[in-house]
């Protein structure tokens, strides 16, 4: 697989890296863990090196999963992890905290659970509008200096926030929602991005498996998958939202690709810093999402794919009242 670096200061990654967060957490009745842990180690095999997990998911359990799944690549890999909820004694995880003494409490966590002795890159999960950023990025600072942490990133920040932390401690990566049907980044988060040189991770760059074209008004989900509780998952959304999927489904006809290959590729078009990472639980959507590299989608293509998408009205928030309060601050 090709590679690409995180900005102008972070470590380089394979083009398409791995999500890890569904491997046992918010996407219904967890897998067999050990068929989860050789599912990553394939991964790694077929040439994928940023792995991103979080303390908050399970909580806990996806990074042991992960930690011990890349043990024996420690040194080919890179892994990113996040802090920032309330996960301290009594905290369940609804909450938010990134008070310095938490961060430092998140890392040495982390650090045991992924069997590592130093995250390769520690991404804030959401801001604490609490807490200053100025303070969080400090408390990242210190770690990096004691040799903790290698990279700093932020999860779902607006463009004055990422200025504020990237001034004290510059930061290597910027990781939100973005995919053809969620584009809000590119009015100022991507532009940031690019004047700092930050690179940018796109979480849900399949649309939380919609844009598959595998889940249309019929599917159901499970009591723990999150998506049943999503406005833009309830089945009449999921029915108006499919000129989306034929819109992919048709460009990856003329490309030989599927829809989730041809969304994958409009990313990897966009920017060369740009590290999309899907996740699966299934080897052969891994081997999917890895083609995607390979279908090189020209910048006429992905202009086209752009301007048929943006005739195309998408039906339902992707986040409940509630927790689209804690985005883009």
């Amino acid at each position: 697989m090709q590679t690409r670096k995180l900005g102008w200061s972070g470590p380089e990654v394979s083009a398409i890296g791995f999500g890890c967060m569904g491997l046992n957490y918010h996407r219904g009745p967890a897998p067999d863990r050990g068929a989860m842990i050789a599912l990553v180690r394939a991964a790694v095999e077929r040439g994928v090196t940023l792995f991103d997990t979080a303390e908050v998911y399970g909580p806990f359990t996806n990074e042991a999963l992960v930690g011990e799944a890349l043990e024996p690549f420690r040194h080919g890999v890179v892994i990113a992890t996040k802090f920032g909820h309330d996960l301290g004694p009594g905290g369940r995880g609804d909450g938010l905290d990134s008070r310095p003494q938490r961060i430092r409490d998140a890392v040495e966590g982390s650090l045991r659970r992924l069997r590592i002795d130093a995250i390769d890159l520690l991404y804030q999960h959401r801001v604490d509008p609490n807490v200053p950023i100025e303070d969080v990025a400090g408390a990242v600072r210190d770690l990096i200096g004691q040799g903790k942490i290698r990279h700093f990133g932020l999860s779902e920040a607006g463009a004055s926030t990422i200025r504020r932390a990237h001034a004290v401690q510059p930061l290597a990566a910027i990781q939100s929602e973005y995919s053809i049907w969620w584009r809000d980044v590119e009015a100022e988060v991507l532009p940031v991005c690019e004047e700092l040189g930050i690179g940018f991770v796109p979480f849900s760059p399949l649309g939380r498996g919609y844009l598959t074209g595998n889940i249309d008004e019929t599917t159901t989900f499970g009591g723990n998958d999150n998506r049943g509780g999503l406005p833009r998952f309830t089945a009449e959304a999921r029915k108006a939202n499919r000129p989306i999927v034929e819109l992919l489904t048709r460009i990856g006809t003329e490309k030989s690709a599927t829809p989730a290959q041809v969304a994958l590729g409009w990313l990897l078009a966009r920017k060369p810093w740009i590290v999309p990472i899907p996740g699966t639980t299934r080897l052969h959507r891994l081997d999917e999402n890895i083609g995607a590299d390979a279908i090189g989608l020209t910048s006429d293509e992905a202009r086209e794919l752009e301007v048929a998408a943006s005739r195309i009205t998408i039906h339902g928030d992707r986040y409940g009242q509630a927790d689209a309060a804690r985005t883009q601050r």
